[in-house]
């Protein structure tokens, strides 16, 4: 029987049993189980979320890595996603044991303490590495005014940790047509926007490579920065040899101007994106998307 890992996640009931779990769980015990559940996850190779993260894997490393290389990659990736999500779990209600776990670089522990409004609005792009909600749940406790733009119409698994979020405070925004144009008066009034840059999207009007490869990802951020006039800086958390999640951030990119908008949405994108190669290339097992960014690469793919 198929067994699609993609409901699993989906699922309320499932992500309310792994958030109790998770926050009982002793550590010693705890990283021994997410390892095996990676395991676990990566032999489930006909479900939907492993294809996703096989052919995802498969490109960031070069498109190159032969089936025995590729599985290997796989479980470290599955093995570290559940692992971030048991870190979390289990310290989501104590604040003072989320905060001894990130390490903020000076440019990054800067843009958290901005005021909400400045003279110049700031697009602040995520990427989905390592604690990347940790990391929103620690900047959100500690006020971070920003307007956060989340996937629209959240829901089971996904409201679930859209509801958590919130609890922190943070301004979430579900996408759309209305709340692109009111991030767009927040950025134009010195405010800041968050939001992720690398979950792929249906459809996308503009294919921008990644990677090497067109990719269906989003491109909204950019057409905010660009009418907005306002740069844009991404930011990472990689988790090191200390057990620490460093949060880390890009020099702050400009949007360049095209007579031909199609021509500057890409170039902008692309831009970007170079930038966010770099950081993922840093810790590619920490990076882990459920969904197929170059899905017509699928069969492509070893194994």
């Amino acid at each position: 029987m198929r067994i699609d890992l993609q409901q699993i996640i989906n699922n309320p009931l499932a992500v309310n049993l792994a958030f109790f779990l998770g926050k009982i769980i002793p550590t010693g015990v705890g990283v021994p189980i997410c390892n095996s559940l990676g395991d676990w996850a990566a032999s489930r190779r006909d479900s939907n979320v492993t294809r996703a993260v096989r052919v995802n894997q498969w490109v960031v490393r070069g498109a190159n890595l032969q089936k025995e290389a590729l599985d290997q990659a796989v479980r470290e990736t599955l093995q570290n996603n559940i692992y971030d999500l048991y870190r979390l779990y289990h310290s989501v209600q104590n604040p003072e044991e989320m905060q001894r776990l990130i390490h903020w670089d000076a440019p990054a522990q800067g843009m958290i303490e901005r005021p909400e409004f400045a003279e110049r609005g700031l697009m602040i792009l995520g990427l989905h590495l390592s604690g990347f909600d940790l990391i929103l749940q620690s900047i959100g406790r500690q006020g971070f005014k920003a307007m956060v733009l989340t996937i629209p119409d959240p829901r089971g698994g996904r409201l679930i940790e859209y509801e958590m979020r919130k609890k922190t405070g943070m301004n979430l925004i579900p996408a759309s047509l209305s709340t692109l144009r009111q991030a767009m008066k927040h950025l134009e009034q010195g405010g800041m926007v968050l939001t992720g840059i690398d979950r792929p999207v249906s459809n996308p009007k503009y294919h921008p490579r990644f990677f090497g490869h067109a990719a269906a990802l989003p491109t909204d951020y950019i057409s905010l920065a660009s009418r907005a006039q306002v740069p844009v800086v991404i930011m990472a958390a990689i988790r090191q040899t200390d057990g620490k999640y460093h949060v880390l951030s890009s020099e702050p990119i400009e949007m360049e101007w095209d007579s031909d908008r199609e021509k500057e949405i890409l170039h902008n994108a692309e831009k970007v994106l170079k930038q966010a190669e770099q950081f993922i290339r840093r810790a590619p097992q920490q990076w882990n998307i459920p969904l197929p960014i170059w899905p017509e690469l699928l069969e492509n793919v070893p194994g």
